[in-house]
């Protein structure tokens, strides 16, 4: 992501709440920020759309990865821990947004390397703030890895 073209952040959302996706799409949709976002429901799926398989063939990496924890299947710190080993998607930066505040979770998720831990809050105005304050930080504060 260059200054001579700006291309679009590229956000995958992994959470498997309907509710908390909406308020998260909401919340990024109300920023200026330029961004696709995609959505996938659970960490198997996320793991597909990551390496580009099976129903998500034709998925594009994503510049972030928005996470939730708790998730059916494969949950979030189960991708955390694929992500971060896998050598061509360990430089994906993520984002653990979780209902958690749980230290084992915080140090748990910190230990397999995400990139930063934060609590949705509660409060529909304090939720939609920090979204926007995560896309702010990725869409202009960071200084993203190219995509290969």
């Amino acid at each position: 992501m260059g200054a001579d073209s700006p291309q679009p952040v590229r956000i995958l959302v992994v959470d498997d709440d309907p509710g908390d996706v909406l308020m998260i799409e909401e919340a990024l949709a109300d920023s200026d920020v330029d961004k696709v976002i995609d959505v996938v429901s659970d960490g198997e799926e996320a793991m597909e759309f990551l390496r580009a398989e099976g129903r998500h063939q034709d998925a594009r990496r994503p510049d972030v990865i928005l996470l939730d924890l708790n998730m059916p299947r494969m949950d979030g710190r189960q991708v955390l821990g694929a992500v971060k080993q896998d050598e061509d998607l360990r430089t994906i930066p993520i984002v653990v947004l979780t209902t958690s505040n749980a230290d084992t979770d915080i140090v748990g998720s910190y230990t397999l390397q995400a990139n930063a831990y934060v609590t949705k809050p509660i409060d529909l105005d304090d939720f939609n703030d920090v979204v926007r304050r995560i896309d702010e930080f990725f869409g202009r504060v960071v200084v993203l890895p190219k995509r290969v």
